[in-house]
């Protein structure tokens, strides 16, 4: 303790500014997925792990007209800084995507980011102080909880089930927060094709939730980046159809286009629009202007409509591989079956733990995110999200054979030494009980 009261820390040997930072830098931490990425990396490992979009089905054609495009023709804009909402042109086409998920907005509330990580982070940095409450499903995305710890934020999950979101279990943490005088700054909720669940939020329990939050002056931020990758029939419309004053919109071009381009947006109410832009400039001063316009420019010119089609279509055989995959090799399992998006949810036997199971899996050439990755308190050890969107069908069937060889071994073990005792040794001469010195 220092002489005005302040709590003493020091460096240490691999951080010699470790006394320095601010108290929330402890909440930044590396996750499972970020881990993950330099082992999955590797030509020989399957990765069933990240979450990243099959970009080889692009028209790369298109990509490259629009830039040469924009090079030619506003170059010097393109290259200059911009407005820190983002230009008009790209906010007015945003709209349009919006629209066949029933969203009607105004440009004006359209503010662009890069990406919608960007957005979620600044809508967290606009709302959080420490100690706050973010409600969140069980599980959640593992990028947004990285947020919420870095501002210091404490992560409430509530129950979901096959439907998403159970509108009864809100209810009840919600109450049961209130009841402890805790501050509940907003519900962040992946309604449609969720990452890490796969589930969709059926469209009987969106109205219900909105009124639990609208009733209890709870703000809703509706992370939407999967909404239009479905495959048989659409998810149901946005949360934000049903409610413009009480849910912040957040939706991305990542996953319909390239998350190269590092485009996102925010459609916002209005006064938070302005805060929003404010924090925006604040941290970046303006989006990439240049990415901007490369987007706005290949959807001005592109059959982006079409394109997406072409994703659902990649995205549901490489789903179905997975499916079928896991029905054959892993039966004794359960997993969801998304109507869209890019992950499945994998939940096996309590006696297994997806965390310390990894390695082995690795060893054996496949990679997944274990579970614990998309709860704030520690759960999801006997569970492990699949992701299916960037290998080949055949690529992952080899990675369930793979992911098979290492649960059956795994099961097999526990098996084996199941009631088991501890071993004795004899306690006749000649024995000696201490084990030997080059095991110690």
């Amino acid at each position: 303790m220092t002489s005005d009261g302040v709590p003493q820390r020091t460096g240490n040997n691999l951080d010699p500014w470790y006394a320095n930072y601010a108290e929330r830098a402890a909440g930044l931490a590396a996750s499972e997925v970020r881990a993950l990425f330099a082992v999955a990396s590797r030509p020989e490992v399957v990765s069933l792990a990240g979450g990243m979009p099959y970009v080889s089905a692009l028209p790369h054609d298109l990509i490259t007209s629009s830039m040469e495009r924009v090079m030619r023709e506003r170059g010097a804009v393109a290259l200059q800084y911009g407005s820190g909402q983002g230009i008009p042109e790209l906010r007015e086409q945003i709209l349009e995507v919006m629209s066949i998920e029933g969203i009607r907005g105004s440009v004006d509330n359209v503010v662009t980011a890069t990406g919608s990580q960007q957005a979620l982070d600044l809508v967290a940095k606009l709302f959080i102080d420490p100690g706050d409450v973010i409600l969140a499903e069980s599980p959640s995305y593992v990028g947004a909880l990285g947020i919420f710890r870095s501002y210091q934020a404490n992560v409430a999950h509530v129950a979901t089930d096959e439907h998403g979101l159970i509108p009864e279990a809100l209810r009840q943490t919600i109450a049961a927060l209130r009841g402890q005088g805790r501050r509940i700054k907003f519900l962040y909720t992946i309604p449609n094709f969720h990452n890490p669940a796969g589930v969709t939020l059926s469209a009987e329990r969106r109205p219900e939730i909105l009124e639990i939050c609208r009733s209890n002056e709870i703000l809703v931020l509706e992370d939407n980046p999967y909404g239009l990758l479905h495959f048989d029939e659409p998810a149901p419309n946005a949360l934000r159809s049903l409610d413009p004053e009480g849910v912040i919109y957040l939706g991305s071009f990542s996953k319909t286009l390239a998350p190269g381009f590092r485009v996102g947006w925010a459609l916002a109410p209005h006064a938070i629009r302005e805060k929003l832009i404010l924090a925006a400039e604040s941290a970046i001063l303006s989006p990439s202007s240049f990415s901007q316009m490369v987007v706005s420019e290949y959807l001005a010119t592109a059959d982006w409509r079409a394109q997406i089609d072409t994703f659902r279509g990649v995205y549901r055989e490489r789903k179905d591989a997975m499916i079928e995959a896991l029905g054959e090799y892993l039966p004794q399992l359960n997993w969801t079956n998304p109507n869209g998006g890019f992950y499945v949810w994998v939940t096996m036997p309590d006696v297994l733990d997806s965390k310390q199971m990894l390695p082995r899996a690795v060893k054996e050439l496949v990679a997944y995110t274990p579970g614990t990755a998309f709860f704030a308190d520690g759960r999801g050890r006997h569970a492990m999200r699949l992701s299916f969107c960037y290998p080949t069908p055949d690529a992952i069937r080899l990675g369930i054979r793979r992911l098979a060889t290492v649960i059956n071994g795994e099961l097999d073990l526990l098996d084996t030494f199941a009631g088991t005792g501890p071993l004795q040794l004899p306690s006749s001469a000649g024995y000696d009980s201490a084990p030997p010195s080059d095991l110690k």
